[in-house]
């Protein structure tokens, strides 16, 4: 009964203990595409639309416990899409994204280059 107890308040003790843990994320380093400016948590969220749009952990371009390492060739080809990608948005005046990573690759690593089979007889 005593132990039941004793468990029942330190479980939730242990939890806010492991709440503080994490604190902000770190700062970004070595961001060479993105915004110097960008915050953690701005490029956490850069980097979570990535994962949507090509369905790919972040060690997919990342280099595990290293993410400032440039030594996976998938992050320079990754700033060279936001570059493109910038280039195409910038040719519109109204000042909105119409292309983002997810426009291309619709969560594929990569972006099929023809109309699935059953559409590729549709009329318009």
């Amino acid at each position: 009964m005593r132990l039941s107890l004793v468990l029942a308040l330190l479980i939730p003790l242990c939890a806010v203990a492991q709440e503080k843990k994490k604190g902000p994320p770190p700062e970004p380093k070595n961001l060479k595409v993105l915004p110097a400016t960008m915050g953690g948590a701005q490029v956490i969220q850069v980097m979570r639309n990535f994962n949507a749009a090509l369905k790919v952990e972040c060690v997919y371009c990342h280099v595990q416990g290293d993410f400032a390492s440039d030594d996976n060739p998938k992050k320079e080809t990754a700033r060279m899409m936001i570059t493109m990608g910038r280039e195409i948005n910038a040719k519109f005046t109204d000042g909105k994204p119409h292309v983002t990573c997810y426009t291309c690759h619709r969560g594929a690593v990569e972006p099929p280059t023809a109309a699935p089979a059953e559409d590729a007889g549709a009329k318009q």
